[in-house]
């Protein structure tokens, strides 16, 4: 069975509003939206693994770990309109962890500082690990000390995090397993609750916060960040006591994250992680959380949307045509549009994807590619 990774594109249309006897103006259809693939080679070279894209005004980061004997380094490159940048170090050693879904991230804050984040071996057991953080404001030729956003000094998981620029300093979300107990032996995996943690840094670098949002999350899926003009939002698989594993946002508010909320009801209980995170993009106020779900072993891929900044969201829409493996990736565009990516498998059969109307827009699907 061959994957494929898949786009589509929504495009966004004013929905009418009627009050009293007065019908609002007709339907004004977004920008048609096309897209151009393009070969770009990768500045990473060989022996190289768990890539990872951010973007920001300056340009796109790609970074990624290169192994050479038995040490292993982060090293990243910029992509701008000259092309790629010299491949740089940021840091380097024998106790990393390595991880195809928990993989590491180099970001560029609005002050072009730049931030780092792998992770780290804590001990003999493979499921205990810390979260490294480092900063540059040199463009990458050196860094900082490394630091961590937690100080709970277990030897448990701290991982999958999403870095974001809270507009007066860092943001940081990790899963957590401090309450989690260690298994017996140094590869048995730990038992018990996986939570969700978050921390802000100002612009000195002085840690201002350090919180949990969720005591009960997925194990092993990847969490995902945004920052909407009311502030940041972030989306993650939440756990539930009957082990339903739906995806759920909290949003920052007044200093503080507020309550997690469902996105959408899929009821998918599952008794393990199935390792497939959201996928969130913010756009001023608008919000498109990506996600995928396998309640009946069908697994498929939704979007919502969402125009009071995560508040509240729409009905869900399905955006692959038959199947869905996940994996997925959503961007809000300029024009209000969205894409989507997921990966699907090559031999499942192709269906019609249904359109929804929510809240003040209606979005239909304008366009898929295979890439």
């Amino acid at each position: 069975m061959k994957a494929h990774v898949f786009l589509a594109a929504f495009a966004a249309f004013a929905f009418p509003v009627m009050f009293g006897c007065t019908r609002a103006t007709p339907p004004i259809p977004a920008a048609e939206w096309t897209l151009r693939l393009e070969p770009l080679a990768s500045p990473a070279g060989d022996a190289t693994a768990q890539p990872q894209l951010t973007a920001s005004a300056g340009g796109v980061i790609l970074s990624w770990l290169e192994n050479t004997s038995s040490q292993t380094a982060l090293k990243f490159s910029e992509r701008t309109d000259g092309g790629w940048s010299e491949p740089r170090l940021v840091a380097f050693g024998d106790d990393f962890f390595a991880n195809y879904a928990d993989v590491p991230s180099v970001i560029r804050l609005a002050d072009r500082t730049l931030v780092a984040h792998w992770l780290q071996l804590n001990g003999t057991s493979s499921s205990g690990y810390d979260l490294r953080l480092a900063r540059s404001t040199d463009e990458g030729r050196t860094w900082s000390p490394p630091f961590t956003p937690h100080h709970d000094g277990t030897r448990m998981q701290h991982g999958f995090a999403s870095l974001f620029d809270t507009g007066g300093g860092l943001g940081v979300i990790w899963l957590d397993g401090r309450a989690m107990t260690p298994g017996a032996g140094p590869d048995a995996e730990a038992t018990g609750d996986m939570g969700l943690r978050a921390a802000h840094f100002d612009r000195a670098w002085k840690q201002l916060s350090e919180e949990a949002v969720d005591r009960r999350v997925c194990d092993c899926c990847p969490t995902a960040s945004a920052v909407t003009t009311d502030g940041p939002i972030l989306a993650y698989r939440n756990r539930s006591a009957d082990e339903v594993r739906d995806i759920y946002v909290s949003r920052l508010v007044n200093g503080r994250w507020s309550v997690p909320t469902v996105v959408h009801n899929d009821n998918w209980r599952i008794m393990g992680c199935p390792v497939n995170g959201p996928a969130i993009s913010a756009r001023h106020r608008d919000v498109a959380v990506a996600w995928f779900t396998a309640k009946g072993d069908q697994g498929r891929t939704f979007v919502a949307f969402s125009h009071d900044a995560g508040r509240t969201f729409g009905a869900p829409v399905r955006v692959d045509e038959a199947s869905s493996l996940g994996r997925v990736g959503v961007e809000l565009l300029n024009d209000g549009s969205a894409v989507v990516t997921w990966v699907f498998a090559e031999n499942v059969q192709s269906k019609t994807t249904p359109s929804r109307k929510m809240d003040s827009y209606r979005w239909r699907v304008n366009s898929h590619l295979e890439v």
